[in-house]
């Protein structure tokens, strides 16, 4: 594995908007990925093995509910360190950032937002140290972009409830301790339950085959017969808003995250253009390669500038979903199309392990579709700016 010698671009100065606190978990983070993520990260994903060794790592730099307060396990911090601390572990890879934002914004953030004090104090402190992991059951084989048409489903048996179905495309299920699942009640609402490995008739078997993701556990939720404790469910909130409402908490780590991996594959590609000689000169001094780095650059700051600006509206609690989607959509492009020059640039080489681009390259396919498509945040935006609804 060749150093990581990564520098963060920052061309219009934007470490003047953070506060002290901000770049010292920034820096944190940064300093963590180089040194524990970076050596082993292209082996896992070609091993297409999670390195679960750096879990605890993950939480020593807040990795695991960053905004969960104090009294429960958590880092108390604000929104934009948690995105700060997304950029950094995506730049390293973005199934290891996946796993953060699974644990914190899928499987935390509804029990501290939706859980009893109970269910705040039981497992909280646990998932925020890594002890215990955690999944996010929402997507099933045949309900994606529509999860209002579930059909994971749970009856009230009198002193527990009797979970039924099946849930896809889970990221850390096959090592998850507890999973969020999202079911309907027998009216049809949906509800979240709080389902802990060892229950009768739960299992998750692995997702294998992947070309993405590679270093990060997907899998399945298969819940047969699953007798849930009624203290398992979560009782500040239900229907269709309340997973929407974790997922838009993860859509905009993303959305931070997706940064991180544009500047790994625009870093990369700039070093390489003064080093690589043809034509008797540097690539870089072609004018064309330069085109790709200055655009490069340009969609990274306005990502920076969209992502701040929107942590500063979360911040207020005044984001919308809609703007956040946008953020998401908007970022995720942008470093994928990073991903695709950057490789270009490095030809051949481009391709092999010794480089992160392809890696990059294929993970952000699967963070292109996951957490909303790109075309379904695209009618998202539509919806809003409208008010004309494009999904009936």
């Amino acid at each position: 594995m060749k150093p990581d010698l990564f520098e963060a671009p920052d061309y219009y100065n934007i470490d003047d908007l953070l506060t002290e606190e901000h770049k010292l978990i920034r820096d944190a983070a940064r300093a963590w990925v180089k040194r524990d993520v970076s050596p082993i990260i292209e082996e896992a994903a070609q091993k297409a093995e999670f390195p679960k060794s750096i879990i605890p790592g993950l939480a020593e730099i807040g990795a695991f509910g960053p905004y969960i307060p104090t009294e429960y396990g958590g880092s108390g911090l604000d929104q934009i360190s948690y995105g700060l601390i997304m950029q950094e572990i995506e730049r390293g890879d973005s199934g290891v950032r996946s796993t953060a934002s699974v644990q914190s914004s899928l499987v935390m953030y509804p029990i501290w937002k939706y859980g009893t004090e109970e269910q705040r104090k039981k497992y909280l402190p646990k998932l925020a140290t890594g002890e215990w992991m955690g999944s996010f059951g929402l997507t099933e084989p045949d309900h994606g972009s529509n999860p209002g048409g579930m059909v994971t489903n749970f009856k009230d048996m009198g002193d527990h409830y009797l979970l039924n179905g099946a849930k896809l495309w889970i990221s850390n299920s096959p090592f998850c301790n507890v999973a969020v699942v999202w079911a309907k009640n027998e009216e049809g609402r949906i509800h979240g339950l709080i389902v802990e490995r060892g229950m009768e008739g739960f299992s998750t078997p692995e997702t294998h085959n992947k070309w993405s993701l590679r270093a990060s556990a997907t899998g399945e939720l298969i819940f047969q017969d699953v007798k849930v404790p009624k203290e398992n469910l979560l009782p500040n909130k239900s229907g269709l808003g309340a997973p929407l409402g974790c997922l838009d908490s993860a859509r905009f780590g993303i959305a931070w995250g997706a940064i991180g991996a544009a500047m790994d594959c625009y870093d990369t590609a700039l070093r390489y253009s003064k080093e690589r000689i043809q034509f008797g000169k540097p690539i870089g001094a072609f004018q064309l390669q330069q085109k790709k780095l200055a655009e490069m650059i340009t969609e990274i700051t306005k990502a920076q500038l969209l992502a701040l600006r929107l942590g500063q509206l979360k911040n207020e609690d005044k984001a919308t979903s809609a703007q956040i989607s946008m953020a998401k959509r908007n970022n995720v492009e942008m470093a994928i199309n990073i991903a695709r020059e950057a490789r270009q640039m490095l030809g051949g080489m481009g391709i092999t392990g010794e480089y992160s681009i392809m890696r990059h390259s294929m993970n952000l396919e699967s963070v292109i579709t996951y957490e909303g498509t790109h075309d379904i945040h695209l009618l998202i935006t539509g919806l809003d700016i409208t008010g004309l609804n494009a999904f009936k």
